[in-house]
């Protein structure tokens, strides 16, 4: 099961953590997995390349974690594009979450 955690500060966005692997089917073939995958790593790819800001991102792909925390210093317009970016990253594991709960939990703290 991987374990997805969203954590927000007022009503933006400002992190993403995601934990282990989802175990609906055998890596490399795991189709939940991959879903769960492009979703968050587009997203962090957005705040990288589209809104421009520097992300603090680590990954382990054996383990199956990404964690992306936002700096704390966004000016508005900054601030508007990440929340765009991660506000629909959401709705896409809320939606995955939906339909696959038994491979994926969401807190959104």
């Amino acid at each position: 099961m991987t374990k997805v955690i969203v954590t927000r500060q007022q009503d933006s966005i400002v992190g993403i953590e995601c934990d282990g692997h989802t175990g609906y089917g055998t890596e490399g073939e795991d189709i939940v997995c991959s879903a769960l995958s492009s979703i968050v790593q587009t997203a962090v790819l957005g705040l990288f390349r589209v809104a421009g800001v520097n992300v603090e991102f680590k990954t382990d792909d054996k383990r199956g974690y990404l964690k992306a925390v936002l700096p704390k210093d966004l000016d508005s317009a900054t601030r508007h594009d990440c929340d765009v970016i991660l506000n629909t990253m959401l709705l896409g594991i809320m939606d995955l979450h939906e339909g696959f709960s038994d491979f994926i939990e969401l807190e959104v703290k």
